[in-house]
């Protein structure tokens, strides 16, 4: 094969390789702590009991909330907690990662692939038959 042919290839496949991996680093880079509900967004309690159960002492938190037993302290006097007084944030980032799964499979499969050729190009495996003599 040609020296120019050769480095073309090579320079080509060095542009692949780096596009592929561009999308797997960003994911293993990424901060974790952004997939979390907005503060703005709150869940109330009675609309999580699909995805979280509070407990305190052995209760339900919503059972404790509607009966008026749970109190805190707001500048010294004691303020009893209504179930709408209550909020709760989720961590989705399992649901996002789960999503972006299969592209990064692709990439991490089209980059091995890339590697594998960009390899057999480098070491002078990808000649002609009739080169090689």
């Amino acid at each position: 094969m040609p020296r120019r042919v050769r480095l073309a290839l090579v320079v080509m496949s060095l542009a692949v390789l780096s596009v592929t991996a561009l999308p797997i680093l960003r994911e293993l880079t990424r901060r974790t702590d952004i997939w979390w509900t907005p503060r703005t967004m709150l869940v109330p309690l009675a609309d999580s009991g699909d995805r979280v159960e509070i407990y305190t002492h052995g209760q339900p938190l919503a059972k404790l909330l509607q009966a008026g037993q749970v109190q805190v302290l707001d500048e010294g006097r004691p303020v009893r907690l209504g179930p709408g007084d209550v909020g709760l944030r989720f961590n989705n980032s399992e649901h996002v990662r789960a999503e972006r799964l299969p592209r990064l499979l692709v990439s991490a499969a089209f980059f091995g692939a890339g590697l594998l050729y960009l390899l057999f190009l480098v070491t002078g495996r990808l000649v002609y038959w009739e080169e090689r003599a």
